[in-house]
């Protein structure tokens, strides 16, 4: 009769080995969420694990960096090689490790004591359960489960980030070196001007104000083109920063000009709906809101056995039989009746609320702006491509031909050429401005935007 106690002993082993069968998965479970990245922008990141894992990735970027860059490939290689999104990625590792731990039950505490005197020995042994963390375990497993759910989508958002980084950082490169290419044709262009300004006031036909405006112009240009150079190699820079690129990898070769506007901008429906549905930063938010409710149920229910222990206990003494039993320890609510964790607990809960609803108003208000600057963006640069340019283009046609008819002065001819390379110099920015609020709409609605559109609507 002694011996039964045993049993439920055993029952307790049972559920602490099944407890330990909780598995961590080799991926750190960071597979769903390189599911996600790639159906939401196009490109997969990948886990760089081990040796071999590194190696694939550097063979993917080189031969990703064997052909000029574009927008896609320069995020493609980011996702796989930047070091600070591989650090990102180690966190949903340490976020499925937490909710594996909490499905497993404290190990048990044995004890052991051993009294001699008088020639007598007194030994006592005893084994302890964290029967609290038993009762809890369910609800803390189920915790720990949504805050792994809330940092795939906190990690997912930081996916989305970086390749919004980089695709920022690959028009800046790609237009700082178009206006590197035309920078040097304009500073061409003004020294020959420059020249004939010369040779024609040495031969008494141009005016020594009309030679200054060339020579001051020629000397701007020279600048215009110094600064160019420094920022088409700033860029440049930046973008290797974000692409995780060192050594001879940063001698990518970018295309010659930014890729043409497409036939007509993206019609979308409701952009505010579109945000609220599509972008992880509001899905993190509401996770963690619900997280944070299901703690304070956690709270509530454990704030009187949260030092409650249950165990086996067992005592020998010489000469005397052996004595067994159970050891139970539990808290008394004397001082601390768990008020004040309850009231944390429903603050921090309200904080949540109140950031789920701060991400909400942003993300419609984003939305709102990103898609006015879209098509802003669109209307300026469709109108220096279409109207602009080709006016600046006539004009210098018009200019030329009445030079040759010697019905327009030397004055006039480098005039226009200054005029136009200053219209050149604004198409580009507003194309650069077009693909900009391009990449900045795909952010902040969550989801990708087509490049060549036509008319039908997109949602």
């Amino acid at each position: 009769m002694t011996r039964r106690p045993a049993k439920p002993l055993a029952a307790l082993a049972a559920l602490a080995l099944l407890a330990g069968c909780t598995a961590v998965a080799p991926d750190g479970g960071f597979g769903p969420v390189a599911d996600t990245a790639a159906a939401r922008i196009g490109a997969r990141p990948q886990l760089a694990r081990d040796d071999a894992a590194a190696r694939a990735i550097s063979d993917t970027v080189r031969t990703e960096l064997e052909r000029p860059l574009d927008m896609d490939a320069a995020v493609r290689i980011a996702l796989v090689n930047s070091p600070a999104l591989q650090a990102t990625y180690w966190n949903v590792g340490i976020a499925q490790a937490d909710m594996a731990q909490a499905a497993r039950l404290h190990n048990p505490a044995i004890g052991f004591q051993r009294m001699s005197g008088q020639g007598d020995v007194e030994i006592e042994r005893s084994l302890t359960f964290d029967l609290a963390g038993l009762l809890t375990m369910p609800l803390a497993a189920r915790l720990e489960a949504r805050r792994y759910d809330a940092v795939r989508r906190e990690v997912g958002a930081a996916i989305e980030r970086h390749a919004l980084a980089v695709r920022l950082a690959w028009i800046a490169a790609v237009a700082a070196r178009q206006d590197l290419d035309y920078a040097r044709q304009v500073n061409a262009a003004a020294e020959a001007g420059a020249e004939l300004a010369g040779r024609m006031t040495r031969a008494g036909n141009l005016a020594q104000l009309d030679r200054a405006r060339e020579q001051v112009f020629h000397a701007e240009s020279a600048a215009a083109l110094a600064r160019a150079d420094r920022q088409a190699m700033a860029a440049r820079e930046k973008l290797a920063r974000l692409l995780g690129l060192w050594g001879a990898d940063t001698q990518f070769t970018l295309p010659q000009r930014l890729p043409d506007l497409p036939a007509a901008p993206a019609e979308l429906r409701d952009v505010e709906r579109i945000a609220l549905e599509r972008r992880l930063d509001v899905q993190a938010a509401r996770a963690d809101a619900q997280a944070t409710a299901r703690s304070l149920g956690l709270t509530r229910t454990t704030r009187f056995v949260n030092a409650l222990e249950l165990g086996y206990a067992g005592k020998s003494e010489t000469g005397a039989p052996s004595a067994r039993g159970y050891a139970l320890s539990l808290e008394v609510p004397l001082f601390d009746w768990g008020d004040a964790r309850v009231a944390r607990a429903e603050a921090i809960y309200m904080q949540a609320v109140q950031r789920l609803a701060e991400a909400a108003v942003t993300a419609r208000s984003e939305a709102r702006d990103r898609y006015l600057a879209y098509r802003t963006a669109y209307d300026v640069a469709t109108h220096y491509r279409d109207t602009v340019i080709p006016l600046r283009k006539r004009i210098s046609r018009e200019v030329l031909l009445r030079y040759n008819g010697m019905l327009a002065s030397t004055h006039e001819l480098l005039a226009d050429a200054r005029e136009q390379a200053a219209a050149v110099n604004a198409a580009i920015a507003a194309q650069q401005d077009f693909w900009t609020a391009h990449a900045e709409l795909e952010a902040a609605l969550g989801q990708q935007v087509p490049r060549n559109q036509h008319k039908e609507h997109a949602e």
